[in-house]
């Protein structure tokens, strides 16, 4: 689970580089400002969650199922959060439909607010 995690985070990372290029250059003439910004934010928490990854499988053993939920939970809910949001910036675009996706995204949101909250109830109990 450690090497998955630091994987991931590394995977994430990379991709937010090259997704946050992309929408920098080549989505300006396709999407509004609007939906764009919404791109860049999906953008952002996944580079957030990328170095929460990476200092993650640092820090953790990975012994307990409190401490593999942490990853797993940031891991899917970045999944859900940062993607459905990349989806619904060109919901519209040449007629591509991904309205059913926004009551997804909260939802990964959520799994990547319960991942920190889990990290600082870790961090309590260890006392590091």
């Amino acid at each position: 689970m450690k090497t998955f995690t630091l994987v991931v985070g590394a995977v994430y990372g990379l991709l937010s580089v090259i997704l946050g290029a992309f929408g920098a250059h080549a989505l300006k003439k396709v999407l509004s400002v609007e939906k764009l910004t919404s791109f860049e934010t999906g953008v952002r928490y996944q580079m957030y969650s990328a170095l929460f990854l990476l200092i993650v499988g640092y820090i953790l053993k990975f012994e307990t199922p409190a401490e593999k939920w942490i990853s797993i939970l940031m891991i899917a809910g970045t999944f859900i959060f940062s993607f459905s949001i990349y989806l619904l910036a060109f919901n519209g675009v040449n007629g591509l439909n991904f309205k059913f996706l926004g009551p997804i995204t909260p939802l990964g949101g959520l799994m990547m607010i319960i991942s920190w909250a889990m990290l600082i109830f870790y961090f309590l109990r260890t006392k590091i």
